[in-house]
């Protein structure tokens, strides 16, 4: 029986879905976003399938078309923001701001989502600190610094792309490395400890801040340790501030934590009184905790593919 077109496309372009998911969440700093995009890929490469030829790979010419409507998209949205690249940090913990939901904020991608290449790409791939200093960098540079750099892309092919000369490319990309050096934290360069090692520090974390210890949690910090709690402006640099900021909110007995991962980094999914509360995402570095993201929006759990309240005997 003859292949009907529709099918052949679906069997063409369907295994590029994740990382067309991930490069667009690299361009806007959002799943939902990002997950709409994509279906706009797919939807206009559909209504162009017949007139393909072949002239350049599959996955180029969907990159092309990903790439030119997240651009499209960046001339009519704000780019997406963490509290610390809102301004300076608190400086007192027992005064935190009000959750600003009008801020644009940026948000973690489950590691089952993302393309598992970008995963293991370290700090070429999805990183939070990473994610979060990209959407600093105008909308060309961005998408330069994404093709060039992180999808290795021919200087040509990205000159083509953006209807510029490969010089300009070159251009481009000098200027967003060099922005992108000033902007990413140093913290996101150093290598996490070996997995034994990660393994019982997370656990250690996890059993700490379950029984609200605030004792075991400042050990488990590094002195420059960074928290920050979006949709909450406010965030907090120093472990001296982080944990007088913790000594306040910690309940023990009301809260969970369940494993996940996110941006390929360790997080935790935290439960409070049985009800779904935040998403952490934690930094490693050395032997100790050097930052945490923990994103108070109770509907990421969905994406997570976990419950919104916790069985009673997980409780």
């Amino acid at each position: 029986m003859t292949e009907q077109p529709h099918d052949d496309f679906a069997r063409l372009t369907e295994p590029f879905r994740r990382e067309l998911l991930t490069h667009c969440y690299r361009m806007l700093g959002s799943v939902q976003d990002a997950e709409d995009l994509v279906q706009e890929t797919y939807l206009r490469a559909w209504r162009s399938y017949r007139d393909f030829e072949g002239r350049a790979s599959m996955r180029t010419w969907l990159y092309r078309i990903a790439t030119n409507a997240c651009l499209n998209a960046l001339r009519h949205s704000s780019r997406r923001m963490l509290p610390a690249g809102l301004g300076g940090p608190a400086t007192d913990p027992s005064a935190v701001a009000r959750r600003d939901p009008e801020v644009p904020w940026l948000e973690p991608i489950p590691d089952a989502r993302a393309d598992p290449a970008a995963i293991v790409a370290g700090r070429t791939g999805l990183r939070l600190a990473l994610i979060a200093a990209l959407q600093h960098l105008p909308a060309q540079q961005r998408t330069v610094l994404i093709l060039r750099d992180v999808l290795a892309w021919p200087a040509d092919e990205a000159a083509d792309l953006l209807g510029v000369t490969p010089a300009a490319v070159h251009s481009t990309l000098q200027r967003a490395r060099a922005r992108l050096d000033r902007l990413e934290p140093a913290i996101d360069e150093i290598a996490e400890p070996a997995e034994p090692e990660k393994r019982d520090l997370l656990d250690r974390y996890a059993e700490a801040f379950e029984r609200a210890d605030i004792a075991a949690l400042s050990r488990l910090l590094t002195e420059d340790a960074v928290w920050q709690m979006p949709p909450n402006p406010s965030w907090f640099a120093g472990r001296a501030s982080v944990v007088e900021l913790l000594a306040g909110r910690l309940r023990a007995e009301r809260i969970r934590l369940v494993p996940v991962r996110a941006n390929g980094q360790p997080g935790f999914a935290m439960y409070l009184d049985g009800d779904a509360f935040a998403v952490q995402v934690v930094t490693l570095r050395g032997p100790a905790v050097a930052a945490v993201t923990s994103f108070h929006d109770a509907s990421l759990f969905d994406r997570f593919d976990l419950p919104r309240r916790l069985p009673a005997a997980d409780r």
